[in-house]
């Protein structure tokens, strides 16, 4: 495999083909070219085969890439070939979603611990989980070696909570409140903001106008 480093948009990419072929091979389809997974995918085929070949060689010209194959390549890739244990902190509602979505989830990547700071919430479950409190991250994360750790939280509590976890020993964050974090540089934290991505959603909706002059012309009958 190259040591070429790569970018961060080529590892998002990942885990998109990932998905499309594990449904194909439900499908039983065999083999898929760039330019099938391109229109599916709504990206440009020759990106696809560029970001395949910063990892290998796995097409075949004239025939494509085997689904199965690509798949375990990939998985190998983005290291879902071994198990990834992950930690949550958040026991409430996007917390218990969190741990009942197995969509898409590899065997090897899964949430094994669940933590909260509210009493009433521990030694609840979700999905087979005990809710524990969080007296007992440090321990458990070293216990069932948890490299990734989630934050379902708060504003105001998700830093301490980050702290928390990068004490004890957790390797990158997936980030849930809408907070900046600030770690180690070791420390790969991604952030999932909805309300920026609806905010910035807006931007691209087309403006309103008629609804407007409609709003105004009410305005000026109930006035008179």
């Amino acid at each position: 495999m190259k040591t070429l480093k790569i970018s961060e948009a080529v590892v998002r990419r990942l885990p998109i083909y990932l998905r499309h072929l594990l449904e194909l091979k439900q499908r039983e389809v065999l083999t898929v070219s760039s330019q099938d997974l391109g229109q599916k995918l709504d990206l440009n085929p020759a990106q696809i085969r560029k970001d395949l070949a910063y990892f290998g060689d796995f097409g075949r010209k004239g025939i494509g890439y085997d689904v199965s194959y690509l798949i375990e390549q990939i998985k190998h890739i983005l290291k879902l070939d071994q198990k990834v244990h992950v930690g949550l902190v958040g026991a409430g509602k996007l917390g218990h979603a969190l741990c009942n979505y197995t969509v898409y989830l590899n065997d090897n990547m899964k949430i094994v611990a669940v933590f909260d700071a509210q009493p009433s919430k521990i030694n609840t479950t979700i999905n087979n989980l005990r809710v524990q409190p969080m007296e007992e991250l440090q321990s458990t994360v070293i216990e069932n070696r948890i490299r990734i750790g989630i934050i379902t939280v708060p504003a105001l509590e998700a830093q301490q909570v980050a702290d928390q976890f990068v004490e004890a020993g957790v390797e990158a964050i997936l980030n849930f409140a809408p907070v900046i974090l600030k770690v180690p540089a070791h420390i790969r934290v991604h952030t999932a903001d909805f309300t920026t991505d609806l905010f910035s959603l807006a931007y691209y909706l087309q403006d309103d106008e008629e609804g407007k002059d409609t709003v105004t012309h009410d305005d000026n009958i109930n006035r008179t």
